[in-house]
């Protein structure tokens, strides 16, 4: 007799076992691994590759064979392998009525075996995500959403409770839901957050700081506004100290000189010149721990008003020099030249693209993916919106001299302690 049961877990349990069991005593037990796309629709990354999770079940007495199921309601699987019995869990009633419609061809059925009987699986999910904690964890979700996800969704944090808002958020339209995939910690934020001009006065134990206020709170990777990097002697010392920090990227520039914000307009900066900017990518790359760890080198040759030919040339140089990514960066209100060098980097780009649609931000995000952009990152708007309020709020209390006007500006105190875990 065959028996065909599927399996969606990363932490086996001796519930797990028990049902692995009885299927073995059944008859020959075929486990269908869930695949990693599968995973992702239910909302989980998941932390074991496929293949490492069709291993831990091969080596389960009793089992047969492993397959990998990529489908919610089985069906090429299930007629491929015709078992007389599938295994299923309770709740399961529109996707077992398609089941049953498959295996009622040569007379399966279906059979129902409470999986989480005496078994918290709250409490499972909850150990599991702690790990999220860890950086390897962070770096590798973030490399699995590079080669599984058609858009990368970032928006930048400051502080912990930023960094709470970039894990938190979440809306669900037409039964999907939406998150922000990680975090950006921007030299801009983390200086105006500090009440300091975006010049690299804010030193990098201070950065550090605020990515460890961040990691302390939160799961998700965050990817690192690296600034020019500074010289390349100190960007490979760097490099450790951000690996070791828990950071899952970083994303340098190619200017040189004094840093000043490429959104200021024409402040006379200086461009790297490419050989220069490629032995830093390079250096970086050497000096990394972990092969998880991404480069990403930004392009400034359209703010710099150098034109796309110069652009492009340096996306295929830092490509050459092994940048895990790159950013493409314009000041225009306009997406028009981001999407022409698009349509130039999807010929040979093998890297993930990335766009920051700050000055360009009528586009939106199905309109840079259709143009081969991976990443997009919202780089300020949250510091950009608290400060209004706060302005605000605080004109409001020296108005009236008390509090009460500004109410509507604040969010409840009992949403506060929600927002933030005991």
């Amino acid at each position: 007799m065959k028996i065909y049961l599927t399996m969606a877990t990363e932490m086996i349990n001796h519930v797990h076992i028990e049902v692995i069991r009885k299927g073995a005593d059944l008859g020959d037990l075929t486990i269908g691994v869930y695949s990693d796309s599968i995973l992702e629709r239910l909302g989980r990354v998941p932390y074991m590759t496929e293949s490492e999770r069709m291993s831990v079940f091969r080596a389960i007495s009793g089992v047969k064979d492993v397959v990998l199921e990529d489908d919610f309601h089985f069906t090429k699987n299930l007629q491929t392998i015709k078992p007389d019995i599938v295994i299923r869990g309770s709740k399961h009633t529109a996707t077992d009525k398609k089941i049953q419609e498959t295996i009622s061809a040569w007379g399966g059925k279906i059979l129902e075996i409470p999986f989480t009987k005496g078994v918290v699986v709250d409490e499972f999910f909850r150990k599991i995500s702690k790990q999220g904690y860890l950086p390897e964890v962070r770096r590798r979700k973030l490399n699995y959403y590079f080669k599984n996800k058609p858009l990368i969704r970032i928006i930048e944090a400051h502080n912990g409770i930023t960094g709470l808002i970039a894990e938190k958020t979440a809306i669900t339209t037409n039964g999907r839901t939406k998150t922000f995939h990680g975090m950006w910690v921007s030299s801009l934020c983390d200086s105006t957050a500090k009440g300091k001009p975006d010049i690299e006065l804010v030193d990098h134990s201070s950065r550090l700081a605020t990515i460890q206020e961040i990691l302390d709170v939160t799961t998700k990777p965050i990817i690192l506004d690296g600034d020019s990097g500074g010289l390349t002697e100190h960007f490979v010392h760097n490099i450790k100290s951000i690996e070791r920090a828990g950071v899952s990227a970083i994303i340098i520039e190619d200017k040189i000189g004094l840093k000043k914000n490429s959104l200021f307009g024409d402040v006379g900066q200086n461009q790297d010149d490419i050989k220069s900017f490629c032995e830093k990518i390079t250096a970086g790359k050497k000096a990394r721990s972990s092969q998880d760890f991404s480069i990403i080198a930004r392009i400034e040759s359209l703010i710099l008003n150098k034109g796309q030919e110069d652009a492009i040339e340096r996306a295929k140089a830092y490509i050459q020099a092994g940048a895990d990514g790159i950013m493409i960066h314009s000041a225009k209100t306009s997406p028009n030249e981001i999407f022409e060098f698009c349509d130039e980097y999807v010929k040979f780009g093998n890297v993930p693209l990335v766009a920051v649609p700050s000055t360009y931000n009528t586009v939106t995000e199905d309109e840079l993916e259709k143009r081969g952009v991976k990443v997009v990152i919202y780089a300020n708007h949250l510091i950009r919106s608290a400060f209004p309020a706060m302005l605000k709020t605080a004109r409001l209390i020296l108005e009236n001299g008390r509090s009460a006007e500004a109410d509507e500006l604040c969010m409840p105190i009992k949403e506060i302690l929600t927002l933030i875990p005991e």
